[in-house]
């Protein structure tokens, strides 16, 4: 029978040198001093759950757990060594040996010492995403499969599919069954081009992201004495974000802490909103079940926002079905600002009142960089970019790329370039490019035959005779395209058509562009609601130049050239703040607006077509209210005009219709003629 022996310390344990009753509140306090075992901490928005965790890990070692004992895993780096330096400043010693980081950072450093027991040498080469694409189009060329025959998903698509199915541990044929059905008659090649891809991964000795966790895993599972190891050296386990965890990295905390059982899990089921992405809210919601002797806590003291703010998020969050009820209160007094409810005519008068809110509130004191505008998907945004443009207010994109200069909208857009402008030589390389078979030199050499003609427009067309001036001059494997492109070249330029940009874009979604999306972009189905979306913003344009003349004006004014985020001038480091909600996730701002509020937009109809797509909705609602801190907005249009022919009513969102209408204090838009906009507030009426 073996023995321990505990080496104890010679010197005796210092008084702590943290007040905790002092700097942490009776919740806080309460998870910072519980003892070991499973813990669940419910973490509400502002409650303090970075401040939390930070105090926990300087408990633990002031308690005399060594620092290369405590594991924190978070979803930054950046945000670990923050709390690891907040520790050593609280403690006044070094805790460098304190594992703290990222799960990939945290599986990398375990599998560059143990990479040879799973066939790797431990200096493997981790593949980035465009190592990962480029990996994965050689394996398609390999596997020697024809993707002239119909159209085959491209390497991205592939990556984030194969991505996907890893870490929600789902059967390939399945992803591309429910996500990618449009692929599943290519089911077996694609799941040969995986076989290749896996296969060269291991003969190169490199990995990809996937693959830190994959390993990770798999060396605790197979390799028996190695995770002895590690879950005998990792005393304490403390999670951050754990709702956002998928089921790979739910495992691996689970095999790290099968000795121990200390494992403290931080999260809030009510910020829940990457399930998209593969994170598996059921993690949080069944921890209780995995661990029946789980102590659970709740955060509810909230830092951040006003009471009538808060008012307003519990109520809308109340409707979920699966969560851990909380009752977020508010540490902070009234500002005496109820959130506004403000119904607009239209987008126009929607982007008109925001935009002139915020010179308002910037004019009584309020910093750009102290109000975020919030949204459900980036087309949201057109109309306020331009009148954002109009007015000269700086602003900066926190969800991506300008919705304008995406790869898709400028491949549309530029399409109707080269109709409008027949010189247009970037555009015409941009489009000759899409075509399969044609790059950068064949697409040089087409311009140059067009460059030469005094109608390039006509040059693509064939003669009444039916000769086609390019067509002979192609690679054998364009020609087929090169016909698709010049009858949509044909269709775009009819009377009746030419000068319509709303039918001109519907027409090359449906010749064939489409089809390229869902080729190209594992976010295919986003980014055709972009373009369709584009096409009924481009309605309300009497040609397609003048709809070009505005695209033109954000993206020349925005200095899109130089590749700055800035629109206009003004000092440089107060910008309004324009973002997705998931981008906005962990931020918070003086003042927010939430627009485009209504049932199809927010909610987003596709994520209605998910069993659980309501739920995550309404969580992401949630998220989107509880980033304001003093005055809240939430704004919706009226009407819509659907592709520029009829008129549709818009229907408040569901979310916003379920709470009590006294939550809400609603507001009236009128526009003054010759002025600025006014607007007149009104009480709510019952």
């Amino acid at each position: 029978m073996a023995r321990t022996f505990i080496i104890k310390s010679d010197q005796a344990r210092p008084a702590s040198l943290i007040n905790y009753s002092q700097e942490l509140n009776a919740e806080q306090r309460a998870v910072v001093n519980a003892g070991g075992g499973p813990l669940l901490v419910i973490a509400g928005a502002g409650s303090g759950k970075t401040r939390t965790l930070t105090y926990r890990v300087a408990r633990l070692i002031e308690l005399g757990v060594a620092p290369g004992r405590v594991l924190l895993l978070t979803f930054t780096n950046r945000a670990a060594r923050e709390m690891l330096s907040r520790v050593e400043s609280l403690l006044k010693t070094d805790t460098r040996k304190t594992w703290g980081g990222t799960f990939h950072s945290i599986g990398n450093r375990i599998l560059r010492r143990h990479a040879v027991s799973l066939g790797y040498e431990s200096n493997y080469t981790i593949l980035d995403s465009e190592d990962a694409k480029e990996l994965i189009e050689s394996c398609i060329e390999e596997a020697a499969i024809d993707t002239k025959a119909k159209r085959f998903p491209k390497g991205e698509v592939l990556r984030e599919m194969f991505s996907f199915a890893t870490n929600t541990d789902t059967m390939l044929e399945q992803v591309i069954a429910k996500q990618y059905p449009h692929f599943e008659p290519l089911t077996a090649q694609i799941k040969r081009v995986d076989f290749l891809y896996q296969d060269r991964k291991l003969a190169r000795n490199a990995m990809d992201y996937d693959d830190l966790l994959v390993n990770w895993k798999k060396l605790l599972e197979t390799k028996p004495d190695i995770a002895a190891i590690y879950q005998d050296q990792f005393q304490h386990i403390l999670v951050d974000e754990y709702q956002d965890t998928n089921t790979l990295q739910a495992d691996i905390i689970d095999l790290l802490a099968a000795k121990h059982r200390n494992m403290m899990i931080v999260g809030d089921d009510a910020q829940a909103i990457f399930g998209w992405r593969g994170a598996n809210i059921e993690n949080i919601l069944s921890f209780q079940q995995r661990y029946p002797d789980a102590q659970m806590f709740k955060l509810e003291s909230n830092y951040r926002s006003t009471p009538e703010i808060l008012m307003l998020a519990n109520a809308a969050i109340h409707h979920n079905r699966k969560q851990f009820p909380k009752n977020l209160q508010a540490i902070r007094p009234s500002q005496n600002f109820q959130p506004a409810l403000i119904p607009c005519r239209d987008a126009d008068q929607q982007a008109a009142f925001v935009a002139a809110r915020i010179l308002e509130l910037r004019d009584e004191g309020v910093p750009l960089d102290e109000i975020g505008v919030l949204y459900r998907s980036h087309f949201h945004a057109m109309e306020l970019q331009l009148e954002l443009t109009r007015r000269g207010i700086p602003y900066e994109i926190r969800s991506g790329v300008r919705f304008f200069e995406q790869a898709h909208i400028k491949d549309v857009t530029s399409y109707l370039r080269l109709i409008v402008n027949p010189r247009d030589e970037i555009a015409w390389k941009r489009v000759l490019k899409l075509i399969p078979k044609i790059g950068n030199a064949t697409a040089a050499r087409i311009w140059e035959r067009l460059a030469e003609s005094n109608d390039a427009l006509a040059l693509v067309k064939p003669d009444v005779f039916g000769h086609d001036a390019i067509a002979p001059s192609l690679p054998k494997g364009a020609q087929t395209g090169w016909q698709e492109f010049v009858e949509l070249i044909k269709a775009l330029t009819e009377e009746g058509t030419i000068n319509n940009p709303t039918k001109q874009i519907e027409l090359i979604l449906e010749r064939g562009y489409n089809e390229y999306l869902q080729s190209s972009f594992d976010n295919a189905e986003a980014r055709e609601e972009d373009l369709k979306q584009l096409a009924l913003f481009a309605g309300r344009y009497d040609t397609t130049e003048q709809f070009l003349n505005e695209l033109a004006l954000i993206q020349t004014e925005s200095g899109a050239l130089m590749g700055e985020d800035v629109v206009m001038g003004g000092d440089e480091d107060e910008r309004l703040a324009l973002s997705s909600v998931h981008q906005a996730k962990g931020l918070e701002w003086k003042i927010v607006f939430v627009i485009w509020v209504t049932d199809g937009r927010f909610p987003s109809a596709r994520s209605l077509r998910e069993p659980e797509g309501e739920e995550e909705e309404r969580r992401l609602f949630y998220v989107a209210l509880t980033r304001a801190r003093d005055e809240l907005y939430v704004t919706y249009p009226i009407v819509e005009n659907e592709r520029g022919r009829q008129t549709i009513i818009q229907r408040p969102s569901r979310f916003v219709l379920e709470v009590p209408r006294s939550l809400f204090e609603i507001w009236n838009v009128d526009e003054e003629p010759l002025a600025f906009d006014t607007i007149e507030e009104t009480k709510l009426i019952n």
